[in-house]
């Protein structure tokens, strides 16, 4: 398990975090992190995971696995196929890659059998509950109407993120929970780990900045 507190940044498909652009962000948040005894992890669309993790010392995780093994199943993203391009982790379940609950399960369970940290992606206190008991190694807690706005879910709803640390603490305690949806600033980022938080995840806030290496900072300072 990687070292919390945790900051995971999202790439998406976002344009600013393509090919040459996956890099030269990179860069900027390696940059940033070099300077604070924290977790920095990256998660770059799938096409740029290998080029990325051989230009970075970052963490690298995956934006998705599927629960198959190796074989017939074309499109498909193996556990295997993330791991050879180097990732250290998977996220799972996200908002825009929904999955069904016994395909979650079978994921964390690909990606542990393979020794990946599996983050997965949940939309309210019932649904983290329910995951925490499948064992991940986070829960990165995300109202879906949230996602890419300009409040976080630490100052909309509280009680989501309040709520699934008590329910995680309740079912299984191993677990980090994460709040993401919203997050943009050091605020942000304080009330979070308030709410008993073990870090963020990210993606437009970092991403869409003018200054990404500024704005990282001003993340990392709120883990203080």
């Amino acid at each position: 398990m990687l070292k919390t507190p945790l900051i995971a940044v999202s790439y998406k498909t976002y344009a600013e975090a393509t090919g040459r652009k996956a890099l030269e962000l990179t860069k900027k948040i390696e940059s940033a992190a070099k300077d604070y005894d924290y977790t920095v992890a990256v998660v770059p669309n799938l096409t740029d995971m290998k080029t990325v993790a051989e230009s970075t010392e970052l963490p690298v995780f995956a934006q998705h696995i599927d629960p198959y093994m190796p074989g017939g199943h074309t499109g498909s993203v193996s556990a295997e196929m993330i791991r050879e391009a180097g990732a250290v982790g998977t996220m799972i379940n996200h908002s825009e890659k929904r999955m069904l609950l016994a395909d979650i399960d079978a994921s964390i369970k690909r990606a542990k059998e393979l020794g990946l940290e599996a983050m997965v992606c949940t939309n309210n206190v019932d649904v983290t509950g329910a995951v925490a008991a499948l064992n991940p190694t986070y829960v990165a807690i995300e109202p879906p109407e949230l996602i890419g706005g300009d409040i976080s879910v630490s100052t909309a709803r509280p009680e989501v993120v309040s709520g699934s640390v008590d329910v995680v603490k309740r079912i299984n305690p191993e677990v980090k929970v994460l709040c993401g949806a919203g997050v943009k600033n050091k605020v942000d980022v304080e009330k979070s780990m308030e709410l008993g938080a073990k870090g963020v995840l990210l993606a437009s806030g970092i991403v869409k900045a003018k200054d990404p290496e500024a704005v990282m900072r001003s993340l990392l300072e709120g883990l203080h």
